[in-house]
């Protein structure tokens, strides 16, 4: 297996990060794949993979490209940079990282990938700006005009990541970050089921990076910056409204309504801001009605105070199911 020796100094400075680029390269996958994670993946993934497919169909060499640098057990480093230690990088920023790669690491990496000498499509000097191109028509088309709510499902993930941390350590946070991934114990740190050797991280940045799209990945460059890329829980991940969700919010308003209904599992007053895109004060005055009306719960876990549905909560959100 492939696991990752992670010493304290190491995981004391970690951190979650919000890419866009990460997001972005996620969603590129899923549409080279064409299948969905969940419903709410789908819709996104059936109204623009025609214009993706459209897109590769006019310009072979990228769509080439692309099953080579993604196709393999291994991404092509040059496609998949960490991301910076900034709090947010703008996409720009982090799409230039791609763009200056030079022609001969970009055919390295596709040889790495490809694990064999690149087809003479591929032996060009173009590929980074290529790629970088390819990038941008994702986010501009189909990430951009979704980023505050897919922020948002980010947002969230990296909360209760946090509070899960707290109430348990790196071992509670990190157990079912992605398929395959596992605390050893003795500072190892199972990055997946692959044979791989080893790797040293000592002295390195290391960088958890949710994103809503169900693909992950690890990345890590020369200035000995670590990244693991991973899907966001599935209880936060965006499906279709619920049946009878619109009848809800004509009885008790559309903001009310919409914490109920995220309050399937136990979520914090920040979760449900990350979430719903309401203010704090909004959702407080939410939880404090709904709270007074018995139709929430709310217990302490740790440091958080979690919200959940009551028996009549749950009878009332399941009255708006048809039958």
């Amino acid at each position: 297996m492939g696991w990752w020796q992670v010493d304290a100094d190491t995981l004391a400075g970690s951190r979650f990060t919000v890419s866009p680029l990460a997001e972005v390269t996620a969603t590129l996958k899923t549409l080279e794949r064409g299948t969905a994670r969940h419903p709410g993946e789908g819709a996104w993934l059936a109204a623009h993979l025609p214009a993706y497919r459209a897109r590769l169909a006019a310009d072979p060499i990228t769509a080439l490209l692309l099953r080579v640098g993604y196709g393999g057990s291994w991404n092509a480093d040059f496609l998949t940079p960490p991301p910076t230690r900034d709090p947010e990088p703008g996409f720009g920023t982090e799409l230039a990282r791609v763009r200056a790669a030079s022609a001969a690491d970009a055919r390295a990496d596709l040889e790495v990938s490809m694990g064999g000498s690149l087809p003479p499509a591929l032996r060009r000097d173009d590929l980074a700006a290529r790629a970088a191109d390819i990038l941008d028509w994702v986010w501009t088309v189909v990430v951009r005009p979704d980023w505050p709510r897919r922020r948002r499902i980010i947002e969230a993930d990296i909360v209760a990541r946090t509070d899960r941390l707290g109430r348990g350590g790196w071992a509670a946070a990190l157990d079912d970050l992605r398929p395959g991934m596992r605390w050893l114990g003795a500072s190892r740190l199972r990055i997946n089921a692959y044979d791989y050797p080893p790797r040293d991280l000592g002295r390195a940045r290391l960088s958890f990076v949710p994103v809503t799209p169900g693909r992950g990945w690890v990345a890590w460059d020369e200035a000995r910056h670590y990244a693991v890329i991973y899907p966001c829980s599935g209880v936060l991940a965006d499906g279709p409204r619920p049946a009878g969700a619109d009848a809800l919010a004509r009885l008790l308003g559309v903001g009310r309504a919409g914490v109920l209904v995220r309050l399937d599992t136990p979520k914090s007053t920040s979760q449900l801001v990350a979430l719903t895109g309401q203010g704090l004060g909004s959702v407080g005055r939410h939880l404090r009605i709904l709270l007074d009306a018995h139709l929430v719960l709310r217990r302490r876990a740790g440091r958080s105070v979690l919200y959940y549905r009551s028996p009549t909560g749950e009878a009332l959100i399941a009255a708006q199911t048809p039958r």
